[in-house]
């Protein structure tokens, strides 16, 4: 069976890990917080003080970091776990970071014989913990065959194309969800000023053309106003920018895209940062003074 380094075990990080390990594989876990990588010791992982002990003699390396700096660092900073990376190991990116950042990582590693993968991911919290999370992967076909075993412990996968685009495809994702968020926002704001009852919108909602998962999970929250979060709004807020900068790079003009990125950076400059996405509504909220 393959040995697995994972690197970064956070909110998302975390339960995939321990996803790995409960099936039986090998995992060496290590994390800049000791503290979270810690947890992942009950479930089997081995935890490691450094990033490069992690990496040694194992099959795959997994990094779920907050950036794609972040990741860069891990891979090739004055620490950086490419010495240590043995030949014939798997590199995969599951963390939502630029695509050329991705293509620069997978040119340099590929120059001294390291395999590549971009697989980030989405179904937020609740997805990685039930092992049905989105995984959308680009890279060389038959090495995502290689470690396909691995990854659907994780969720459904799908290879998008080559190196990069399995960061597209993400990018995409977060656009859908980004716009999604606040048009639901909205509509509850829209409909509970009118006299309507949140629950029974919902319910009233789904089945229909407008249900949506973004509609069942992010919707119940802002219903429950329970916004610990599961994808935080600085998140959100990296890959709409990520996204909006891309697309005027490709000469679009994508003014939906805008206006969400424009009404996450006004969240994110409050208490309301780290706070789940679906919190836009409370931002919605303030803005009408409700």
């Amino acid at each position: 069976m393959k040995k697995i380094a994972f690197l970064g075990t956070g909110i998302m990080g975390f339960p995939m890990a321990r996803r790995l390990c409960e099936v039986g594989y090998l995992v060496k876990a290590w994390n800049r917080n000791p503290g979270k990588a810690m947890e992942l010791s009950k479930y089997g992982a081995i935890v490691t003080d450094t990033a490069c002990e992690a990496v040694s003699s194992v099959d795959i390396i997994i990094l779920m970091l907050s950036t794609g700096d972040a990741c860069s660092e891990i891979l090739f900073g004055l620490e950086g776990i490419v010495k240590a990376v043995r030949h014939g190991a798997v590199i995969i990116v599951m963390s939502s970071i630029p695509v050329n950042v991705a293509r620069d990582q997978a040119s340099r590693l590929q120059e001294i014989g390291i395999d590549y993968l971009d697989a980030p991911v989405s179904g937020g919290e609740r997805g990685a913990i039930s092992g049905t999370l989105t995984i959308m992967v680009g890279g060389d076909l038959p090495i995502v065959e290689h470690v396909r075993s691995v990854l659907e412990v994780m969720g459904r996968v799908t290879h998008v194309g080559g190196i990069g685009c399995g960061q597209l495809a993400k990018l995409a994702n977060q656009v859908i969800v980004g716009i999604s968020i606040g048009a639901v926002a909205e509509a509850f704001l829209l409909a509970e000023r009118g006299g309507v009852d949140l629950g029974a919108l919902k319910k009233a909602l789904s089945g229909g053309f407008a249900d949506s998962t973004v509609l069942q999970q992010h919707g119940e929250r802002m219903i429950g106003k329970n916004f610990k979060p599961g994808g935080t709004a600085e998140t959100q807020l990296k890959d709409l920018s990520t996204a909006n900068a891309l697309a005027k790079s490709l000469g679009l003009t994508l003014p939906f895209l805008s206006l969400g990125e424009t009404l996450f950076r006004e969240m994110c400059q409050t208490s309301q940062a780290r706070l789940d996405h679906s919190a836009l509504y409370l931002t919605l909220q303030e803005r009408n003074k409700v």
